[in-house]
Order: C-alpha cells, then structure tokens, then sequence
C-alpha cells in the first residue's frame, strides 16, 4: 500500500478533500459537533486556496508574504472582510461571495461555540453547518476549479 503523503505537504485542494473525507467518518459515528469542526476548517481553507490563486495571477508576491497576509486576515471571516472580498471587487464573484457572508459567520460562529467555549451541537445543527460549508466550498474553490464536487458524506 502506498504511504500517504503528510498533510503538511499536501496542496490546498488536498487539504480540502482530507477535511472532507475526516468529516464523513465523524459525521457516520455521530460526532457531530467534531464534523462541525472539521467542515469549518475546510471553508477556511477554501479560502486559502482561493487566496493563492488570485494573489499569484494577479502578482509576484511570494509564498511567505501571502501566508502572512492569510495568517494576519485570522480565521474564515477574517479572510472574506479582508482578502477575499476585496479581491473580487468589481466581478461577478464579489456579490456571490457578499450574498453568503452571513453563511460564512453562522459556520465560524458554530465552530468557536464548539471548539472555544465547550459547546456541543446536535445532528440537526450539525447537518445544516456541514450542508453550508458543502455549498459555499465548492462555488468558492470552483472559480479555480470548475470542476471541484466533494464527496457525499457517508
């Protein structure tokens, strides 16, 4: 069997589909306030996929600059009022991107609930959050990659 590659060095894309695939098997054991987690990370880095790619296409910023910005832009809503928003001013993206801000909060406010103050979520919460994260993740990384579709949860 072949060893997998460390998540470390795996790409954005990869990163993604790994938070993805850990979520499904929390999501089928009912562990929903960890799938929560899990579907939250993966919106963030969506975001950094995202990011990337427009920074590169559009400048010679190196890597360690652009990881910065996306550290300084802390968290998911960080990264949309800062980065990705900004971004997008002027395309048809930006009022796509505007219309699921609101989306974006209710998932970053669901995981710091879980994973700043204790909280637990239930399978309703929890198939809503993930259901968001779902949609939002795949038209984000789509306008790199039309072709992007995360697997069904098991």
């Amino acid at each position: 069997m072949a060893k997998r590659k460390p998540y470390q060095e795996r790409t954005d894309l990869e990163k993604i589909k790994s938070q993805w695939r850990k979520l499904s098997g929390l999501h089928s054991r009912e562990e929903w306030s960890a799938a929560v987690v899990r579907a939250a990370t993966a919106v963030e880095i969506a975001a950094n996929l995202v990011i990337r790619k427009e920074l590169q296409s559009r400048s010679d910023l190196d890597e360690t600059f652009v990881n910065h910005l996306l550290k300084w832009a802390n968290g998911i809503v960080g990264k949309m009022d800062r980065l990705l928003l900004p971004l997008f001013v002027g395309r048809k993206q930006h009022s796509l991107l505007k219309k699921q801000t609101k989306v974006v909060e209710v998932i970053n406010e669901k995981r710091n609930a879980i994973v700043h103050r204790g909280e637990f979520c239930n399978e309703t919460e929890a198939r809503e959050v993930i259901g968001n994260a779902k949609t939002f993740v795949e038209s984000l990384v789509r306008i790199h990659e039309p072709n992007f579709k995360l697997k069904e949860k098991s």
